[in-house]
């Protein structure tokens, strides 16, 4: 299970950075199988990551497909503003408080293995960046760089070596993404 939600996270990222629609029927395979190993092996935080990740597919989904009158696709890939990086900020540390604390709570009871503030670190980085990818927003690459290298030591300690290795895959890929993602928005704005 663990391999077939690697290889559909890698191709996922993979249609991400080309802005290939398929980036969401590939990624909900992905998400799902990770909602069950995330609770498995006692990653609550991440395992909210990969619910969030299966609605937001959804939405982005949506929204990729949206076309105007004229049959031209409506969301381009952009920088944020000012306006919408001071919201970035804030949805992230709204998030991360939540989860933060929802697992400080929670450990004791339900999550004996859970590591708070790194789970909570990883999953309110992948939140904002899964929400500015549904926007097409050239910094929701930062967000994808900051998730990975959060959870590349995190599924490590558990015992995910696979998942460890394949979250440096998309650490790797994450830079690629920021790197196209800019060149379009260039091209966008020209």
């Amino acid at each position: 299970m663990e391999y077939i939600a690697v290889f559909a996270g890698i191709a996922s990222v993979w249609y991400s950075r080309k802005e290939n629609i398929l980036v969401y029927p590939i990624g909900l395979i992905n998400t799902i199988f990770y909602i069950y190993l995330s609770f498995k092996y006692h990653l609550p935080g991440e395992a909210s990551v990969n619910f969030y990740y299966t609605i937001m597919s959804l939405y982005g989904w949506y929204m990729w497909m949206k076309k105007d009158k004229q049959d031209e696709v409506v969301l381009h890939i952009t920088h944020s503003n000012k306006k919408m990086l001071l919201y970035q900020i804030l949805f992230f540390l709204f998030f991360y408080c939540s989860i933060y604390f929802a697992l400080v709570y929670l450990k004791d009871n339900f999550f004996e293995g859970a590591i708070p503030w790194a789970d909570a670190f990883a999953s309110a980085t992948a939140f904002t960046g899964m929400w500015l990818m549904t926007r097409k927003k050239v910094e929701s690459w930062y967000w994808w760089i900051a998730t990975n290298i959060a959870s590349i030591p995190l599924y490590f300690v558990k015992g995910l070596v696979f998942t460890s290795v394949y979250y440096f895959i998309l650490l790797i890929m994450a830079f690629w993404g920021l790197i196209e993602w800019k060149r379009k928005a260039l091209q966008n704005n020209a």
